[in-house]
């Protein structure tokens, strides 16, 4: 039996028992699981009725929200060395607050698009990113999750009054005249990988890519979906993954694809160890892994192993020269000088004979004679030698 209580003095007795209770709280449950599911599938269904609809509104958007590097570059006090300084806040700050990915791609394109139309401070850089991740907090992220105002100051530590975040952040909101909806890198990466059933590793490893991209200027100006693409073919090569053929690719994609194969030796400290975790595949380390085999091989490319010596015989007379007669031209193995004939051995059998019998203390070089008619023969005999022995002549 149950008892209600209505008061604190009274005990009423029910006839409820508790079974039928969790069985009623059991069936709002299923209740609500089944219409969640029915929701899901309704949004599935007008999705893929709507969804040219809605790519051609991504599409005007991406260019509608595309900051300008090149009016960024005007800035008198902000440059570009600053910004790796406050990505990796913004990073930290994201992570400290488990937003949502989408989140953080959110914010860099505030604060690109912030410094695209007003001159920002150097010491109020850091202010504007807070203010911009509190916008793209508040625009897309759960309500418990959103950041607070004294939170951010704590990060800030302490640099800012706390009013000066509430400023900012209508000041941002004024500049972009409240345009703060953004296709991001994140949509069209999730959306071409579920395309070309990607899996969770490859996944990983494009937006570890993507964010890569958010500390250098050549990707500010940059489309979230030839960023999404370039990102995505980089990955299956990186992984190992087969090529997909999703069409073909006009210059731009080719020029991003290219420059951002060539941000990924160095990566940020802060993101290599956002992206080191198991839920995220390790893509950080696999990445390292991947460059170190690619500079191995630069490596070997570059300085090719010579093929190694053939080994010379401790016994050989490097000044050894061929003399006259067919024994000693067969075993010779040294520097090969013309063989010449000795001086008055022309007329005397027994002076050659001797002359052969005794080798030479020195090496011997040839000696043009005095009549001009000696010097071309001893080439012929040298020219004859070379060619009989297939010598390749320096």
């Amino acid at each position: 039996m149950a008892y209600a209580q209505p008061d604190e003095h009274f005990f009423i007795e029910t006839d409820e028992p508790q079974s039928s209770t969790r069985a009623r709280e059991t069936a709002k449950m299923l209740a609500r699981s089944r219409q969640e599911t029915i929701a899901c599938e309704l949004s599935r269904l007008a999705g893929e009725e709507y969804l040219g609809d809605i790519m051609k509104h991504m599409r005007h958007m991406e260019d509608e929200t595309l900051p300008d590097a090149n009016l960024i570059d005007m800035q008198r006090e902000i440059q570009w060395f600053m910004r790796p300084y406050l990505i990796d806040f913004l990073i930290e700050a994201h992570a400290a607050f488990a937003l949502l990915p989408e989140t953080l791609f959110l914010t860099v394109n505030l604060l690109d698009r912030y410094c695209s139309r007003r001159v920002v401070y150097k010491q109020h850089y850091q202010l504007v990113g807070c203010a911009a991740l509190l916008i793209a907090a508040k625009y897309g992220d759960k309500k418990d999750r959103v950041p607070q105002i004294h939170e951010l100051n704590n990060m800030c530590c302490g640099l800012y009054d706390a009013g000066m975040f509430t400023q900012m952040e209508m000041h941002v909101l004024n500049t972009l005249e409240w345009t703060i909806g953004h296709p991001t890198v994140d949509f069209f990466t999730q959306l071409m990988a579920a395309e070309e059933q990607d899996d969770k590793e490859v996944e990983h490893m494009a937006a570890y890519l993507c964010e890569i991209a958010l500390y250098h200027r050549d990707f500010v100006s940059t489309k979230s979906s030839i960023m999404a693409r370039s990102s995505l073919a980089l990955a299956r090569a990186i992984l190992g993954r087969p090529e997909i053929n999703d069409g073909d690719w006009d210059h731009t994609e080719n020029l991003t694809l290219l420059t951002l194969s060539q941000h990924l030796n160095q990566p940020s400290p802060t993101l290599a160890r956002k992206y080191s975790s198991s839920s995220l595949s390790k893509v950080s380390q696999k990445l390292a892994d991947f460059m170190a085999e690619q500079a191995a091989m630069a490596r070997l490319q570059a300085n090719p192993q010579s093929p190694p010596a053939e080994p010379v015989s401790r016994h050989s007379d490097i000044y050894s020269t061929p003399q006259k007669g067919h024994g000693a031209a067969a075993g010779f193995d040294g520097y090969l000088t013309p063989p010449i004939t000795p001086d008055n051995a022309y007329g005397n059998t027994a002076k050659v004979d001797s002359y052969h019998q005794l080798p030479p203390r020195c090496p011997v070089t040839p000696t043009p004679q005095s009549h001009s008619s000696s010097y071309p023969q001893h080439v012929q005999q040298y020219a004859a030698f070379v060619n009989q022995h297939g010598i390749h002549q320096q």
